[in-house]
């Protein structure tokens, strides 16, 4: 029946009810009955956005605070057609109101949207090499969006694709934990004429929407430094009992951030053959870096990289975010590499690609402008080295971390083991990380050797590696590969700036002193 008078409503959904706002507003003394009555006349789907809202006690307060006619009435004197409102811009309007009521909660810095400009600059490089795939008349792909909030990945994705071919369909998935983006999220899809299925309701990690998918494109900008101490039972019980069977088999982050949960999530989702995969993620600093050799965090970089599924990561510029200020990432990873991306890992410097807004929206300061998107696009896909640009091989990131030994000595004498072997020093214990050789996956003994003589023995020529204790790290330092010397100011102009500082002082404290 719902299927029949969906096909009547021409959407994806409909209401038999015989109330619209007009109708509502022209009798008032009944407004609550009235309206209620108009929200249970939806198909199911609707019904079940408006629910996520708590429509129902909304009604029940304001009819009580005598405020219920005043909201229909304004609503009623709005045209909320598309040609009217867009859902881009109802999702601007509901962002704007999160964003307001986040900073009077103090809501974290890791409860942010995306601004538009940062996924149009992410769908640029999601798409880069496929305009060819994507040109195909009738072509069909999927793109997913584990935390999806309200839509607008999943939106401009769409947009991209239509604007390059009108022929073309993108089948859209997304998952969102929070009620009210999630709402949002499933009426924009409805309306579009996107399977409404497509969007569920929960936890990513416990509770995956869509456990057999394998998707051709994936985006995400999951909360930065959040921790899932809540889902931590679950996870810990998948990574152990399936390993690389399930999709945490690479290593667990600390408890405190949960981002490399959510890239491992998406890898697990991409296409082993049929063309493959390639997905795009929005991350602060810390999964860059954090951890050391043999920690979580070291060997899902490891597993990605070694595997040759990092593509490029690219520095954006900071401020771009209405509730965090802190420079972030795009990392773009997939298995299907053209051959000249093989083995290697593009770094892009784009943080100096932005400008000041005429207005600050929170933390959002800065935005990307056309121009600046089109240029990066440009350096990325251009895959040559430059000021903004650089390139690597995977080994480049990987590290030997080694336990280099002193001997302990009692009584000036060199205290051996049963086997005569000098025993260590544990105050004297020292670590070495030791760059991975190229070509190579990991460090040999003669590797570490060399180093050894040339970096370490030549100071301490009693000094020994415990090769049973040596490990493999994995960690990307954007600062140290962009990094630019800026010379010493003269000690003339120093001297000089001190000098005026001086005599700017002696008047301040000649007026303080009278």
């Amino acid at each position: 029946m719902e299927t029949v008078l969906n096909k009547v409503a021409g959407y994806n959904f409909h209401n038999r009810s015989k109330f619209d706002f007009k109708k509502l507003i022209a009798d008032p003394d009944n407004l609550a009955m009235n309206l209620r009555n108009y929200i249970n006349g939806f198909s199911t789907d609707a019904r079940e956005i408006i629910e996520k809202f708590k429509f129902d006690g909304q009604i029940t307060y304001l009819d009580q605070q005598d405020l219920l006619f005043l909201v229909v009435e304004r609503f009623a004197k709005i045209d909320l057609h598309p040609n009217g409102v867009s859902s881009m811009e109802m999702g601007y309007v509901f962002e704007e109101l999160i964003r307001k009521f986040a900073e009077m909660s103090n809501e974290t810095a890791g409860e942010h949207f995306t601004p538009r400009e940062v996924i149009r600059l992410m769908v640029n490089l999601l798409f880069i090499n496929d305009r060819d795939i994507l040109s195909k008349k009738g072509i069909v792909k999927t793109l997913y969006d584990c935390a999806c909030g309200t839509g607008g990945m999943l939106s401009i994705a769409e947009e991209y694709l239509n604007e390059l071919n009108p022929d073309a369909r993108l089948e859209v998935f997304g998952q969102e934990l929070n009620d009210e983006s999630y709402a949002i999220c499933k009426s924009d899809m409805m309306i579009k004429g996107q399977k409404a299925v497509n969007i569920k309701f929960g936890n990513s990690f416990t509770n995956d929407g869509f456990p057999d998918e394998k998707l051709d494109y994936m985006l995400a900008n999951p909360p930065f430094g959040v921790e899932w101490k809540k889902v931590q039972k679950e996870v810990k019980m998948e990574h152990e009992k399936k390993g690389y069977g399930g999709r945490f088999g690479a290593g667990l982050p600390r408890i405190s951030d949960g981002s490399f949960l959510f890239l491992q999530h998406m890898i697990s989702k991409m296409k082993p053959t049929d063309g493959g995969s390639r997905l795009a993620i929005v991350f602060n600093g810390s999964p860059l870096f954090t951890g050391s050799a043999g920690s979580g965090e070291s060997e899902i970089r490891r597993w990605i990289i070694e595997n040759d599924m990092l593509e490029a990561v690219v520095a954006l510029p900071d401020q771009l975010f209405y509730n965090t200020g802190i420079l972030t990432y795009f990392w773009v990873c997939t298995n299907r590499k053209e051959p000249k991306r093989k083995g290697k890992v593009q770094l892009v410097n784009a943080v100096s690609f932005f400008k000041k807004m005429s207005r600050s929206l929170g933390n959002k300061r800065n935005e990307i402008s056309d121009q600046d998107i089109e240029e990066i696009t440009r350096i990325y896909g251009k895959f040559r080295e430059g000021k903004y640009c650089k390139i690597f091989n995977n080994s480049d990131f990987g590290y030997s971390r080694v336990v280099v030994e002193r001997p302990l000595v009692e009584n000036g004498k060199v205290v051996t083991d049963k086997k005569g072997n000098p025993k260590p020093d544990t105050s004297l214990r020292d670590y070495e990380n030791i760059p991975l050789k190229k070509a190579k996956t990991e460090s040999s003994p003669e590797d570490i050797q060399e180093y050894m003589e040339k970096e370490v023995l030549l100071h301490v020529p009693d000094a020994w590696v415990d090769h049973k204790k040596t490990k493999i790290g994995y960690e990307i330092n954007l600062t140290k590969y962009f990094y630019e010397y800026k010379p010493f100011r003269p000690l003339e102009e120093i001297r000089a700036d001190i000098l005026t500082l001086e005599k700017e002082t002696e008047g301040m404290l000649s007026e303080v002193l009278g």
